[in-house]
């Protein structure tokens, strides 16, 4: 044997302990010898859905990035939990929410930062800092809509729609999560991106806190006829991972503006102790020019999933409508009709 040959052997045997790691580990066992994918696990993250323009196809984030963003979050919570000052004016005062949806840009915002979740890290992928959600294609961004098609119109709009219940919101009225936690895609939002993972024979449930939805994927089965909240989940096990193929989307749920014949390809792999590998695939040809895709880790979750009481004790929505009713009482006194009239 040469030289070399001799030293390309000994690289290969210094290389087998490192491949063979890497393939070494094996889930736990739960009913049936499933790979266990059973326990509370989040998805929170800083990483969003779709990468910035500006930062290209570059998939990792560096480490200056890294040490940014999470930078930044740390500040938002500890100036979010610091004491209000007597003399604050809260026109002027910052809210420290972290988030678009606060409500305000003041110190009166509708959630601080004690209050939502976004995930103190960016997202890794087996130790990865990853710049987006989405990895197909390249610049981690959705593909163009059909002929430059734009989304649909969304059901309600926050506080101006006033007719009746279903001109709100699917989120106001308690029916979907005002996310996508339940998905599928399942993806995480300004709080309780929290889910709790428990496995049978015949059904792997997923119990999602936000508005306290089961998903439940069937085992082994095939899709049903009709068009379902969440789609209808059918799932079978790929050796070490759990492939669930989605279908049958109800059509008021237009998520993320596909149609009622989406498809979702997901696929959950326990990668570790503490890590839960999960890939999505999205095609729906009559809505985008191709398909996107993209993965995240689950970690495991600071607590149980608790009970998310939508409305309960809440009396906004009694309220908006109310005031709608008035309104258009006062419109039919005055002779001038109202929002509830024929035709509006």
């Amino acid at each position: 044997m040469t030289f070399k040959s001799l030293a390309l052997a000994a690289v290969a045997v210094l290389l087998l302990p490192a491949a063979a790691s890497a393939q070494a580990y094996r889930a736990p066992r739960a009913v049936g010898d499933q790979p266990s994918l059973e326990g509370t696990w989040t998805n929170a993250t800083l990483t969003p859905l779709e990468r910035p323009a500006r930062i290209g196809e570059r998939r990792a984030m560096t480490a200056d990035e890294v040490a940014a963003a999470e930078g930044r979050r740390a500040e938002v919570i500890a100036k979010s939990l610091a004491p209000t000052k007597d003399d604050a004016d809260f026109e002027k005062e910052p809210c420290y929410a972290g988030n678009t949806l606060s409500g305000g840009a003041t110190a009166d915002c509708g959630y601080n930062a004690f209050w939502t979740d976004h995930g103190d890290t960016v997202m890794r992928v087996n130790g990865e800092p990853r710049t987006s959600l989405i990895t197909s294609p390249g610049n981690g961004r959705m593909p163009a809509r059909v002929n430059g098609g734009a989304p649909p119109p969304r059901r309600g709009v926050y506080g101006v729609a006033g007719e009746n219940p279903e001109n709100q919101t699917l989120g106001e009225r308690c029916i979907t999560s005002f996310g996508n936690h339940a998905g599928p895609v399942m993806l995480p939002s300004f709080y309780n991106s929290n889910y709790q993972i428990a496995q049978g024979t015949d059904a792997v449930v997923i119990v999602v806190e936000m508005i306290h939805d089961a998903r439940v994927i069937r085992l082994n089965g095939k899709h049903g006829p009709n068009n379902v909240w969440y789609g209808d989940s059918i799932g079978h096990w790929d050796g070490e991972t759990l492939v669930v193929e989605t279908t049958n989307y109800h059509p008021h749920q237009q998520m993320f503006g596909g149609s009622p014949k989406m498809k979702v390809t997901e696929r959950f792999t326990r990668v570790g102790d503490k890590r839960l590998r999960y890939e999505f695939k999205v095609e729906d040809p009559s809505v985008w020019t191709g398909p996107w895709s993209g993965e995240y880790e689950f970690s495991p979750s600071k607590g149980p999933v608790y009970e998310y009481a939508c409305h309960e004790g809440n009396y906004a929505l009694p309220g908006i409508l109310a005031g709608a009713r008035a309104a258009e009482a006062e419109a039919r006194k005055a002779g001038t009709g109202g929002a509830g009239t024929p035709g509006r």
